[in-house]
């Protein structure tokens, strides 16, 4: 959910003040490959089925188990497989999640953190958390710009998922926008020190290998 809504006539300049926000070269580099032309929609018709194929490869060249149907039936993972009836990028979201979670809940259901947007469940997620407050915030922020990465990689429209997902919340306000580009570039430090990420921000096919 876009917590403060930026109108298309406004994100030419809020993506400059984003830009020039940030505090080094590499990571403008890293967020001018996510914003691209600066188009904001969602991939439509052809060009939608196109990368939902490219992600259903990802997820099965990562061998991560996944079945047809949609998480509202029940859950996104269920600690075995995921439902793939679903957007694109929500997909690439949950691999990013894959990669993160320490390996003891990689088989557990939603990655032991609760309830997402399209769990049907949500019941049996929640018993099933094992993350909470700061850290699962930590994590999802992590999965979240992951999965906007694994997006540019593939050539789907990332920027509709940076916003989507709040990462230019206050680019229209200075002092608001300076606070959100640091954000951006702790998670995008901490991606790359955990080897999902090169230097150059492109993700790899690393996994967790510490616990909790």
């Amino acid at each position: 959910m876009i917590l403060t809504l930026i109108l298309d006539s406004e994100l030419p300049e809020s993506l400059a003040r984003f830009d020039d926000s940030l505090s080094s070269e590499s990571s403008r580099a890293v967020f001018r490959r996510i914003a691209g032309p600066g188009n904001p929609a969602r991939a439509k018709a052809e060009i939608a089925v196109k990368n939902h194929s490219e992600s259903i490869d990802l997820i099965t060249n990562f061998g991560i188990g996944h079945k047809p149907s949609a998480p509202r039936l029940d859950l996104s993972w269920d600690g075995a497989a995921l439902r793939t009836e679903i957007e694109a990028y929500i997909l690439l979201h949950e691999v990013a999640h894959f990669q993160l979670a320490a390996p003891a809940r990689r088989t557990v259901i939603e990655f032991g953190l609760g309830p997402g947007p399209e769990t049907g469940d949500r019941a049996r997620a929640e018993r099933a958390a094992m993350r909470f407050g700061l850290e699962r915030e930590r994590e999802e922020a992590m999965a979240s710009l992951l999965g906007i990465l694994w997006e540019t990689q593939l050539g789907h429209p990332a920027l509709a998922s940076f916003l989507d997902q709040n990462w230019l919340e206050g680019a229209a306000r200075p002092r608001s926008c300076r606070g959100a580009a640091a954000h951006f570039e702790t998670v995008l430090a901490e991606l790359a020190r955990g080897g999902f990420v090169t230097s150059c921000g492109q993700p790899t096919r690393t996994l967790r290998q510490s616990p909790d």
